[in-house]
């Protein structure tokens, strides 16, 4: 579960594995910045943000993952929830943002060890992660796609038609699709995990599966020039018996208070003004990815 000083549309995006690279190239530098990152506060609220003012920069966990958070091939840290820290931070006093990419999985426990200040990586806001972090709102809401062969031959619209015409799916390492697959009905043994979106688009196009289950924004990035291949029109998995949606927010530390609510106003201001729309927009997002729930609401209650 996306650029700089030139702002490129999806159609730029490079593939993860050429990614990797600029991934490599900054892992030494994630890991020269762990020993900047300010450890955990004591106060009430925290006080993080006022040592991130103090140094000027703040640290984000990232996952190497387009359109959320990822190196470019051109070594530089892009994404929808990179730049929407810049624009934050920067109204928070805190001028330079520096990544640390890491594995998905990583994020949460490199948080809370102190790898890194905040992670922006479009990460969905659930009740068992709001146990272990402390959620933002989210800055984006989506649904989910298939990623089929042209023209849908089997006619999948949503995770039941995959259970009941007993398709092939395949959905990625970690995503919440699995989750979303089965509670239609489909066996976790029988879903084909692959590493991304691209892998998933391939194992499409070579006929290994009928659908490739990924966020509404990933599934219409990826199939841009593919010539056999289509994504689905978005939909919302059933899970429990009632539609959902999820949304996308930064993480902080449980004790970050005072910074998660700072954060949360400017992002608000962002949202009203429009502004936050311009910034998400050059990554795929829709007016339909935008959004008014709270954390609240999706940490349940």
């Amino acid at each position: 579960m996306a650029p700089p000083n030139r702002q490129p549309t999806h159609h730029d995006n490079p593939t993860r594995r050429s990614l990797l690279a600029g991934v490599a190239a900054l892992g030494a530098l994630g890991a020269a910045g762990c020993s900047r990152v300010a450890t955990a506060s004591t106060t009430d609220g925290g006080d993080l943000l006022d040592r991130l003012r103090a140094a000027g920069v703040v640290w984000l966990g990232i996952a190497g993952e387009i359109p959320f958070g990822y190196i470019d091939t051109d070594g530089r840290l892009t994404g929808e929830a990179p730049e929407l820290a810049k624009a934050i931070f920067k109204r928070l006093g805190v001028d330079r943002v520096q990544p640390v990419p890491t594995e998905f999985g990583s994020l949460i426990p490199g948080l809370n060890s102190q790898q890194f200040d905040v992670v922006a990586a479009g990460m969905y806001v659930t009740p068992e992660r709001c146990a272990q972090v402390l959620f933002a709102d989210p800055d984006y809401q989506m649904l989910d796609s298939f990623v089929v062969r042209k023209g849908n031959p089997k006619g999948l619209h949503d995770y039941r038609d995959v259970v009941t015409k007993k398709a092939k799916f395949a959905t990625g390492t970690g995503y919440a699709q699995i989750e979303h697959a089965v509670a239609a009905g489909y066996k976790e043994r029988d879903i084909l995990i692959v590493p991304d979106q691209v892998a998933g688009l391939n194992a499409v196009e070579a006929g290994r599966v009928d659908a490739f289950a990924g966020t509404a924004v990933t599934a219409r990035d990826v199939v841009k020039k593919s010539r056999t291949a289509e994504a689905t029109k978005p939909f919302p998995a059933v899970v429990d018996g009632k539609p959902t949606v999820d949304g996308g927010a930064f993480a902080f530390r449980l004790t970050e208070t005072k910074l998660r609510d700072a954060f949360n106003a400017e992002l608000h201001k962002l949202r009203k003004s429009g502004e936050l729309f311009r910034i998400l927009r050059p990554f795929g997002f829709t007016k339909a990815e935008m959004t008014d729930l709270t954390a609240k609401e999706l940490c349940g209650g």
